[in-house]
């Protein structure tokens, strides 16, 4: 849920996820469309379809427990190397070297202040070399909350990192049409025109977001009209 959303957002939606899934195999079994439900307001829908799917592959390979092994994490769908690092130090506080926004903050604030077009690597043996290795998961902690401490104060030194890439607006994008179609057909099934007729759009944005969700596996067809798969 923290994959490029704020933690303020995440806050609200968290709690009622675990409790409609509790575990694994309650998110393995659960149909699509009440995923989807649950996370509604987050955006970035990829990654609730990542999670079930992860999900289902660890209650049918690793008897519906979360494996602990770098190369296991990384080959579940949606798993990168920096989140595969980040469950395996805070699920189980192993000495692991990873990098994500608010990390990237405070190193460049302290060791790159003057620099700009810092890069991961950089960042990253820093990270390797100051890590506390007997207590990795509360050492992220600190850096976590001393991240977003320094950009309170003193703005975002992420700025100066070589992979930042300001994330362009919500409103209009082709990331809120698919949010539509994806609201409008966890309610019913509907016809490309159909779509365009409720939400007000031109018909050429919404065939393109039906044809990737197809694709991706969020969504059916079936005599002419689309639903949640």
């Amino acid at each position: 849920m923290l994959q490029q959303t704020q933690v303020k957002r995440v806050i609200e939606r968290y709690p009622v996820f675990i409790r409609e899934f509790p575990g694994f195999a309650a998110l393995a079994r659960a149909p699509l469309r009440r995923i989807l439900a649950a996370w509604s307001g987050l955006g970035y829908n990829r990654r609730s379809l990542a999670l079930k799917r992860s999900a289902e592959i660890i209650v049918r390979s690793y008897r519906g427990r979360l494996p602990r092994t770098l190369a296991e994490l990384v080959a579940l769908p949606g798993v990168g190397h920096a989140t595969a690092c980040a469950v395996l130090a805070y699920a189980f506080n192993e000495p692991v070297a990873f990098i994500e926004t608010n990390i990237r903050t405070v190193y460049i604030h302290h060791f790159f202040r003057d620099q700009g077009k810092v890069s991961d690597q950089d960042i990253l043996r820093l990270v390797e070399a100051t890590a506390d290795r007997r207590n990795p998961r509360q050492w992220y902690w600190a850096l976590m909350d001393y991240g977003t401490h320094i950009k309170k104060r003193y703005g975002n030194p992420g700025r100066k990192s070589a992979h930042y890439v300001q994330q362009p607006p919500f409103g209009g994008s082709h990331r809120q049409v698919r949010g539509r179609v994806l609201a409008t057909l966890a309610k019913r099934a509907c016809s490309v025109r159909e779509l365009g007729q409720g939400l007000q759009m031109p018909l050429r944005p919404i065939q393109e977001a039906v044809n990737e969700l197809q694709q991706e596996g969020f969504i059916a067809a079936g005599r002419g009209r689309y639903r949640i798969a």
